[in-house]
């Protein structure tokens, strides 16, 4: 039976050339904008080179002071930090970040930018980065504030071109370091590991990092194994409600937590610093998708139906021999659904070059957009998903004809 609607639908689809290039256009491009959509997502949020830990990291990077007249938000600072976080029970390893900051290098005669992140020894053994030269610094060079750097292959190549790197010095805002190691390019959708040379935190100019609150740090803890996330979680919550406000005077209070990066960015954008806001996030996102195929959806419907329509003197034919309004949905709704799969396979050719547009054309840093298998189970389940919904109704309705009005050709 299947093998039969599906015939028919493709010689269907084949007669109705027109109808068949609109309802394509409209499905294509609605699914071409949710996957690439959901590409980025998913190089946002899932393992990826070098987070292939995310399972198990979780990381403190905002927090905000409470007072009676007024709340401030922002970075903790490397004291806050060092004083509350350290030596927390079910971490395996846990690393200091500086938030990532636009340098400039004279080199040659040319004007280099570069993106810098200064981090600790514990750093490298969290992420999975991929040494193409060299390795990475140690908790020694931290300790000691030795002036040493690992570069991307991107920098490698605008200051040495294609020669070696390591144990070559590179003057990078006025400092000059040796280079220890050369990694691969992180796309700057790995917000954390992100950046083109990370050097010691110790290297930075002065050391009034080392008394600051407030600053541009995070911590990342990485778990022995995710069973210890609500215990982490527990002692982070349970340290900063004790911890001093450094403005005591104007603020009574601390609030932060550990939390994944998903929960990090759901704190940014939705606030609530009291609890974690990613359901809150990922319902929006949800809803935001459905809209958006909302207004597609609802004209493929108008043009599935205008395509039924033509076929009333079919169905009333059909239904005198005796054919249920059961089977007569099942063929419109199969015929939909093949529809939207070749729709949704041409969105999915379309979303795998635009997206090979975005890493050529350099917009996002180092970018690795791709059609993973998570992208396309995702683009199958939203192909499915608006063929059935496009398709109920259409074929609901038209399996309502009475026989005989069906047969004079009419839709009422």
């Amino acid at each position: 039976m299947l093998k039969n609607y599906i015939r028919m639908a493709l010689k269907v689809l084949a007669r109705r050339k027109f109808f068949t290039f609109i309802s394509l256009f409209g499905i294509s491009l609605t699914l071409l904008v949710l996957m690439v959509a959901t590409a980025m997502l998913d190089h946002l949020f899932a393992p990826h080179h070098p987070e292939t830990r995310l399972d198990r990291t979780l990381g403190f990077h905002t927090m905000a002071m409470v007072g009676d007249q007024g709340r401030r938000s922002g970075q903790p600072g490397y004291a806050y930090i060092d004083r509350y976080l350290r030596g927390i029970d079910g971490v395996e390893r846990m690393t200091v970040i500086q938030q990532f900051s636009s340098v400039t290098s004279f080199h040659n005669g040319r004007k280099v930018k570069s993106y810098l992140k200064r981090t600790d020894g514990e750093f490298w053994k969290i992420y999975d980065f991929r040494f193409l030269e060299g390795g990475p610094f140690s908790h020694a060079d931290e300790e000691n504030a030795n002036f040493v750097a690992v570069i991307n292959e991107a920098t490698r190549e605008k200051f040495f071109g294609e020669a070696p790197a390591v144990g070559k010095p590179i003057e990078l805002d006025g400092q000059t370091f040796r280079v220890v190691g050369v990694v691969e390019n992180v796309p700057i959708t790995r917000l954390i590991p992100f950046g083109d040379v990370w050097v010691p935190i110790s290297t930075n100019k002065t050391d009034a990092y080392r008394r600051s609150d407030w600053d541009n740090f995070g911590a990342v803890f990485l778990a022995r194994t995710r069973a210890d996330f609500p215990r982490i979680r527990q002692e982070v919550d349970d340290r900063v409600r004790n911890s001093k406000p450094a403005e005591s005077e104007t603020f009574h209070s601390v609030r932060g937590g550990a939390d994944t990066l998903f929960e990090t960015i759901s704190r940014v954008f939705l606030g609530g610093f009291a609890e974690r806001r990613s359901e809150h996030l990922m319902t929006i996102l949800v809803v935001l998708a459905l809209l958006f195929m909302l207004l597609p959806a609802v004209n493929l419907v108008n043009i599935n139906l205008s395509r039924i329509m033509e076929r009333s003197s079919e169905i009333g034919v059909r239904k005198a021999f005796g054919a249920s309004s059961r089977t007569l949905v099942a063929q419109f709704v199969v015929e939909n659904v093949i529809l939207t799969l070749v729709g949704g396979l041409v969105g999915l050719i379309l979303s795998a070059l635009v997206l090979h547009g975005l890493n050529v054309s350099d917009v996002i840093p180092y970018s690795e957009f791709g059609v993973n298998l998570r992208i396309f189970i995702w683009g199958l389940a939203l192909a499915l998903t608006f063929g059935i919904l496009s398709g109920v109704y259409p074929a609901w309705r038209m399996s309502r004809l009475n026989p005989v009005v069906a047969l004079r050709g009419r839709s009422k």
